[in-house]
């Protein structure tokens, strides 16, 4: 049986002290709790952290810093735009990632890499001035310097994305994109469609190539014709516009985009030939962005795991602050099929 002392109020300071109170031990026992815990005895050990637990205790980062020569910062580049991925992607991302630090006792720091910046000055600077115990990239793209530029220096990072070029070093976490478009093929013909295009990025782009290539190898497996199907654009409604325009000439009856951008000009293709978007030729994007369910009628998109992305980007970073000379490791998730009224 332990002490039990009233709960702090919202807003009030919770100490060491009242930590130990409540759970009944000594104050260098709950600090061992905290910083090294394998010297308690387990059951010690259980009754602190559930009176931590209790109390809501938030260790002191400055103080711990000193003792481990740790900050507990990990460092995130907010690049000024076209990183390929869609804003809202990286904000579910970034409070998937951020809740995950937080639970293990870090903080993301985000910090602006202009596009006319040295954007590794940028990384240089946050290490030199608030000595960030690591980083999380995202945006990987063919020619991206800053994998390798981290891990010659030895600092701790993991990528949201795939090295796409050059040496593939570092942990990283990404989605199948080339699972999810061969999926979304392999409805579609399951539906009876046989035309089914591609509408993607300008070749080039890491992530659009490899949603491509999942549209492609469906295809082909399935025994459908690609030549003419695919056509490329910015990720731009009006360029979008134009380009399934091409694809609905060329007598595509479905099509899979590589955003849900890129759907919405499938949509207006179709309107502005008086045809209806699901009814008369089918739709399936990918990101299930915030506008997917609101659009009419409601558009079919592949779904980004986002949440599991950040929890696993956090596992990574952890085990490689615990130990750097660690093998790197690669995990890629499946993005899942979420279908509406627009196929």
């Amino acid at each position: 049986m332990y002490a039990t002392s009233p709960k702090s109020k919202p807003g009030s300071a919770v100490t060491l002290e009242m930590v130990a109170a409540r759970a009944g031990v000594g104050r260098q026992t709950v600090s061992n709790a905290i910083n090294s815990p394998e010297l308690l005895r387990p059951e010690t050990l259980e009754r602190v952290r559930r009176a931590i637990g209790e109390l809501g205790y938030r260790p002191h980062r400055a103080a711990q810093a000193l003792k481990t020569r740790s900050s507990r910062l990990i460092g995130y580049g907010i690049r000024s735009g076209g990183t390929g991925v869609p804003t809202p992607v990286l904000d579910q991302f970034l409070h998937s990632l951020s809740e995950a630090a937080d639970q293990a006792g870090y903080r993301v720091v985000l910090f602006a890499v202009a596009p006319e910046a040295d954007e590794l000055t940028c990384y240089q600077r946050l290490l030199d001035e608030h000595g960030a115990d690591g980083f999380v990239l995202s945006g990987t793209e063919r020619g991206d310097l800053r994998q390798g530029w981290l891990h010659d220096r030895g600092v701790p990072f993991v990528a949201f994305g795939r090295t796409w070029s050059g040496r593939d070093v570092g942990d990283w976490v990404d989605v199948d994109g080339a699972a999810g478009t061969a999926a979304a093929v392999r409805h579609l013909a399951g539906l009876g469609h046989e035309k089914i295009g591609f509408l993607g990025w300008p070749k080039g782009s890491g992530v659009g190539d490899d949603r491509a290539r999942g549209w492609h190898g469906a295809m082909r497996e399935l025994g459908l014709p690609v030549r003419g199907r695919r056509v490329e654009c910015l990720d731009d409604p009006a360029a979008a516009t134009v380009a399934a325009g091409r694809l609905l000439a060329g007598g595509a009856t479905a099509v899979v985009t590589a955003s849900d951008t890129l759907a919405l000009g499938w949509y207006r293709a179709l309107r502005r030939d008086g045809r209806t978007p699901g009814a008369d030729a089918a739709v399936i994007g990918f990101d299930d962005s915030p506008i997917a369910p609101l659009l009419f009628p409601p558009l079919s998109s592949l779904a980004q795991p986002l949440d599991a992305v950040g929890r696993e980007c956090m596992r990574l970073l952890l085990a490689r602050l615990d130990d750097v000379g660690r093998p790197a490791e690669h995990t890629l998730l499946t993005p899942e099929l979420v279908l509406r009224d627009s196929q």
